[in-house]
């Protein structure tokens, strides 16, 4: 099951003009700073795709990488895209080896300077190939989100709602499902390095044979973990990565196909080049 984060959303600030009496005893002017691009682009590896706590590639690496486009307004539109294997393992017949994601929305400082708020609708996309078995149906995914960020001081981060108005990355009858999230990152003014922390729920709504979904895939995950950040887009994150996902029996909820639990505690690595 597809299960989120990816790179934040990024906003790109508005170019400064000024202009300068000159005056025969004045200084020359300084040169206008450079206007900031709207558009920005991003690519990563990371040692094993972690969504919302489930991995996506089996435990496996992955790479990854997108593009944003935000306009003064706030308005922003953009596409990520990442190498999977967890479609594979649902249904046999079922073939499917990149997430592609497309989100559109509007992000504005209504509260106050670093307190941004957002809000949007995210797609997921799978190109598949095959066709699912009960229970499992396409695992393409429709999300509306609203997201409050915020700033203090040398602390940033976010809490966010993401609510599903279509069936939830291939969950029978789960329209409904949400995840609320809180995520915080402190810089620690050494060496450019930065303390990451988030928590999230996931909730999978509707059953199945009278069998709720709930009691079988919600789950509660969590991240600690480190940034560095080289300079000239380039950093390194270290995370410690977890659920509290169930066990179905004698078998994980998220399952690979050799067995193992997808949701289980591990190390991930991450190396972007953001540009």
């Amino acid at each position: 099951m597809k299960t989120i984060q990816k790179s934040a959303i990024a906003i790109a600030a508005s170019g400064l003009f000024a202009t300068a009496a000159l005056a025969q005893s004045a200084p020359a002017a300084a040169p206008e700073a450079p206007e900031v691009s709207p558009i920005t682009a991003n690519v990563s590896l990371v040692s094993d795709y972690r969504y919302r706590g489930i991995s996506q590639s089996n435990l496996r690496p992955a790479i990854q990488g997108g593009f944003d486009y935000a306009h003064e307004s706030g308005f922003y539109i953009g596409n990520w895209n990442s190498s999977i294997q967890w479609v594979n393992g649902n249904s046999p017949s079922v073939a499917s080896s990149v997430e592609m994601d497309f989100y559109a929305g509007v992000k504005k400082e209504l509260i106050g300077e670093g307190f941004a708020s957002d809000l949007g609708v995210l797609q997921y996309y799978y190109p598949t190939s095959g066709n699912f078995t009960s229970p499992w149906v396409n695992p393409n995914t429709t999300e509306i989100y609203a997201a409050q960020n915020y700033t203090f001081g040398p602390l940033t981060g976010f809490l966010k709602f993401s609510y599903a108005v279509s069936n939830i990355f291939g969950n029978q009858n789960s329209s409904g499902s949400y995840y609320p999230d809180l995520t915080a990152n402190y810089d620690t003014g050494v060496w450019g390095l930065a303390l990451n922390a988030h928590v999230g729920y996931q909730y999978i709504a509707g059953n199945v044979s009278g069998v709720s979904n709930s009691s079988q895939f919600s789950y509660t995950d969590w991240k600690f973990g480190l940034t560095k950040d080289f300079g000239g887009g380039l950093s390194l994150a270290a995370a410690y990565i977890g659920t509290d996902a169930k066990k179905i029996g004698s078998s994980y909820a998220y399952v690979s196909p050799s067995g193992k639990n997808l949701g289980g505690s591990t190390g991930v690595l991450t190396l972007t080049k953001t540009f």
